[in-house]
């Protein structure tokens, strides 16, 4: 698949170009291997986006000449109403006219919430691409919990957050986090494979539970310590599935809530949020397929108290 994209200082709307590679395949069929999905062909037809072929306006039956050159162009986007453009400070780990990734803080939700509506990351976004006068929302790729910290990846544009979400389910996004734990695992390595789904006496609460969704985490062990006589263990995690709250709630399954993680059994003594990091993101580009890895330092709140442990 021969492509590239564009975005004009003229024309906002993003913008992708093709060459064709089979004689008389309809402009339909063409955009189908090239994965732009219906939903983004209705709103181009109907929401001002544009279909080209060799610079002229074509619609999705025309029969397409191997080398012809082939335009699409995405129709600009509108934020949700319930998402206000804010401007503040956003930690911009890499760039480029697709995605965008961060850094995000701790006590910073990834999109607004009732109790916390204002300040997320996903208000920040659409403050930034206001800035940039990009025509877009934010598309919010790999969630984190308010509390978690660590890199997090958001698509430019419905099209990209399409393609993304394609590589997802396909588990060919990767993430890894660090977390800090109640208690020493006895296990240096382990595969914890249970369900998840939504406690029944709880809006925001999980649980391992027979009908829920499947959830596989990997964990392995950093390091086991102790701070002021508690056992604690540093670990690496590794996801294979995105389920809400998948590690607090299959760590505190084994007996070993996060440290921080009062919802799911942990305590606050030593600090005031779970201790969870997002450290790495690997993930092909969703354009040009170029393998991409990210990499993110534990917080200073966490590191403190590695630092403050004794072996």
């Amino acid at each position: 698949m021969s492509h590239s994209w564009q975005m004009s200082k003229m024309d906002t709307r993003f913008t992708l170009h093709f060459i064709a590679e089979k004689d008389g395949q309809l402009l339909r069929e063409a955009l189908t291997e090239w994965r732009i999905s219906k939903r983004a062909l209705t709103a181009i037809k109907f929401d001002g986006g544009l279909l080209t072929v060799n610079d002229v306006e074509r619609n999705v039956r025309h029969p397409l000449r191997m080398g012809d050159r082939v335009e699409v162009k995405f129709p600009p986007e509108e934020k949700s109403e319930g998402l206000a453009v804010e401007h503040g400070e956003i930690s911009i780990i890499y760039e480029d006219e697709a995605i965008l990734v961060l850094d995000k803080p701790a006590q910073q939700s990834t999109i607004p919430s009732r109790e916390h509506p204002t300040n997320s990351i996903a208000n920040l976004v659409c403050g930034y691409f206001q800035q940039q006068g990009l025509a877009s929302t934010a598309h919010i790729v790999t969630r984190l919990d308010r509390d978690t910290s660590g890199l997090l990846c958001i698509a430019k544009h419905a099209h990209i957050h399409h393609l993304t979400g394609l590589a997802q389910r396909s588990g060919e996004i990767s993430r890894q986090y660090e977390a800090i734990v109640h208690g020493h695992v006895a296990q240096d390595v382990q595969s914890i494979i249970a369900p998840i789904g939504r406690k029944e006496t709880s809006i925001i609460e999980r649980e391992v539970r027979e009908d829920g969704q499947f959830a596989h985490t990997d964990v392995t062990i950093l390091r086991h310590f102790y701070l002021q006589d508690e056992p604690m263990t540093h670990i690496q995690l590794k996801l294979h599935t995105g389920r809400t709250h998948q590690i607090r709630v299959h760590m505190a399954y084994i007996g070993h809530p996060l440290v921080g993680d009062e919802l799911y059994g942990g305590s606050r003594d030593h600090i005031n949020r779970q201790a969870l990091h997002c450290v790495s993101l690997k993930m092909l580009h969703p354009l040009t397929d170029e393998r991409l890895q990210f990499k993110s330092n534990i917080n200073v709140d966490m590191q403190r108290l590695l630092n403050d442990s004794l072996v």
